[in-house]
């Protein structure tokens, strides 16, 4: 893996499908080459929560992929330069514990808990991640086209 000094990259879960299945309009011109820097640098991380909340999607028919769920995410972990952050005792801990302002949802407070404990950067299109970002708390790549 190279060592570039750039931070790492935490996948918000519509970020992690939108780039597995191309669905470049969905975001930002600069959000798939930095996706593909970092995964090339190996520093593109996918929390455990996301892997969750991507099941929960599917489950509730609110999300609808080609293949298998199952299937899709062994694959989608498999791609080099994508790496799993499990969800710790600590990142767990520090979710309940945020500073500033942040809303209640407790995947979006695990995804900004994993985030700071890597100190990654979170690729998002959730406008409530982009305003906690916004005051200073978190390092965030907005994808809003």
């Amino acid at each position: 893996m190279a060592d570039s000094g750039a931070p790492l990259l935490l996948l918000d879960t519509h970020i992690w499908i939108w780039v597995m299945e191309g669905r470049t309009e969905e975001m930002h011109a600069s959000v798939l080459p930095a996706v593909a820097r970092a995964q090339a640098e190996g520093r593109v991380c996918i929390s455990a929560i996301t892997v969750w909340e991507l099941g929960m999607l599917q489950s509730k028919g609110r999300l609808k992929l080609a293949l298998d769920t199952r299937e899709w995410v062994r694959r989608a972990l498999g791609v080099p330069g994508v790496r799993l952050a499990e969800l710790s005792p600590e990142v767990a801990l520090d979710s309940s514990f945020l500073p500033g302002e942040v809303h209640g949802d407790p995947a979006d407070r695990i995804l900004i808990a994993t985030a700071r404990h890597l100190g990654a950067t979170l690729v998002t299109r959730d406008e409530h991640l982009v305003r906690y970002g916004q005051q200073g708390l978190l390092a965030v790549m907005d994808a809003t086209p």
